[in-house]
C-alpha cells in the first residue's frame, strides 16, 4: 500500500469527499428552499443582479425638427430629430442608464457612404448637441461605426464588381471606417463601436483615432455578429435594408462557435477595448464561452427582433410583460454579460 502520496491515498481522498457531500446536501437535513422564502431572503442570496447602469439605450436619429415617428416593427421605440433626441438623452440621464447608442438616418444616400464620416453627419450632430446639454453631459455616448445607414446600396462596404459579380471589398472600406470613428469622437463620442465586420477593422480604427489624438477614446467591438434573422424590425428602422443580396459574406454563420472565438481574439489583438456580442438570446452560449475565456469589459445586444417579438407577445397578453423583460435581460447578465444594449433600457430601469 503507498502512502499519501500514491493511488490509494487519492483515492480515499475522492471517497471521503464524495461521502461528506453526498452526506451534507441530502434531504431533509438540506433544503433550498430555506433560502426562498420571502422576498428579502431571495434579494439576499441573489447571485445575479441588473441595475439601469448596466443599461445602454439605442437611438435612432434622422433629419429634421421636432420629430418622433414610431417604428412600426417596434412599438415604443422611434426616429428622433436632433431636438427630440436630446430630450430621449435628458430622461435617458435621469433614469441612471449606462449610456445611449446612437445610429444615424441621412437624407442622402451614396455609393461611398459619405453620410458617415462628414463633420457635420446626422450622427455627429446629435452628439454635439448632447454633449452641450449640461443635463446628459456626463451621460456615455456611443458611436454605431458602420456604412449601411449611409450607403446607397445599404451594404456595410464598398461595393466593387469581378467578373459581373458584385462584392464588399474590405480593404477599401477600412479608410472609410477609420474615418468615421475619428469623426464621431471629434464630435463628442465617448466609445467607438464598430459593427461592420470587416477583417481589420480594428486595428484601423485605433490607428485613425490615434491620429487625430483620441488615443483614450475605448473601442468597443462587435466582435462577433452574426448574420441573423432577428435584425428585420431594425432595418426598417435604420432604413438599411440591402438593395441587392445579403450580408452572409461578411456577418458571422449562425452554426459557428469556434469561428466567433477566432473573431473575438483577433479583434482583442488589433486593440479593442471592449467586445460586443450580437445578437443575445439566441446566442447566449457564444456570451458564456466568451465570458469564460476573455477578461474584457463585454456587452450583449437584445436586438431589435428579440424586442419586437417579445412585444407582440406582451401585446397578445401571452406574457407578463415585466416579468418576461426583466427575466430576459437577467439572462443575459447571467450567461456573462457585464452590459446589455437593449431597446427596453428606459421600461426596465424604473423597475430596478
Amino acid at each position: 500500500m503507498k502512502g499519501k502520496g500514491g493511488c490509494c491515498g487519492k483515492y480515499i481522498a475522492r471517497r471521503c469527499c464524495k461521502l461528506y457531500t453526498e452526506r451534507v446536501m441530502s434531504f431533509p437535513a438540506t433544503r433550498l428552499r430555506r433560502l426562498r422564502t420571502s422576498a428579502a431572503m431571495r434579494s439576499l442570496v441573489r447571485e445575479t443582479h441588473l441595475e439601469p447602469s448596466a443599461l445602454i439605450y439605442p437611438l435612432f436619429i434622422c433629419e429634421g425638427e421636432g420629430i418622433r415617428r414610431e417604428i412600426g416593427s417596434m412599438p415604443g421605440v422611434f426616429n428622433l430629430s436632433i431636438d427630440e433626441a436630446v430630450k430621449e438623452a435628458e430622461q435617458c440621464a435621469g433614469l441612471g442608464l449606462g449610456g445611449l447608442l446612437l445610429f444615424g438616418l441621412p437624407d442622402e444616400k451614396d455609393e461611398q457612404g459619405t453620410g458617415a464620416y462628414i463633420d457635420d453627419g446626422i450622427v455627429q450632430r446629435a452628439l454635439r448637441a448632447i454633449k452641450a446639454n449640461s443635463a446628459t453631459r456626463e451621460l456615455l455616448l456611443i458611436g454605431d461605426v458602420c456604412l449601411c445607414e449611409y450607403t446607397s446600396h445599404g451594404h456595410c462596404g464598398i461595393i466593387e464588381q469581378h467578373e459581373g459579380q458584385y462584392e464588399v471589398a474590405n480593404d477599401p472600406t477600412l479608410e472609410l471606417l477609420g474615418k468615421t470613428a475619428a469623426s464621431q469622437a471629434l464630435a463628442g463620442a465617448d466609445i467607438i463601436a464598430p459593427s461592420d465586420m470587416m477583417d481589420g477593422r480594428i486595428e484601423a480604427i485605433r490607428s485613425a483615432l490615434d491620429a487625430v489624438g483620441k488615443h483614450h477614446t475605448p473601442v468597443m467591438s462587435y466582435a462577433s455578429k452574426f448574420a441573423s434573422a432577428f435584425y428585420g424590425p431594425f432595418r426598417e428602422a435604420a432604413d438599411s435594408t440591402p438593395q441587392f443580396g445579403d450580408r452572409r459574406s461578411y456577418q458571422m454563420d449562425s452554426a459557428n462557435r469556434r469561428e466567433a472565438m477566432r473573431e473575438i481574439a483577433e479583434d482583442i489583438e488589433e486593440g479593442a477595448d471592449m467586445i460586443l456580442m450580437k445578437p443575445a438570446m439566441p446566442y447566449l452560449d457564444i456570451v458564456r464561452e466568451a465570458r469564460d475565456r476573455f477578461d474584457l469589459p463585454m456587452g450583449a445586444y437584445q436586438v431589435s427582433g428579440e424586442y419586437s417579438m417579445l412585444q407582440a407577445a406582451f401585446a397578445k397578453g401571452w406574457l407578463e410583460k415585466d416579468r418576461a423583460m426583466l427575466e430576459s435581460l437577467l439572462g443575459m447578465r447571467r450567461a456573462g454579460s457585464d452590459f446589455i444594449v437593449t431597446y427596453f433600457a428606459k421600461e426596465a430601469a424604473p423597475l430596478l
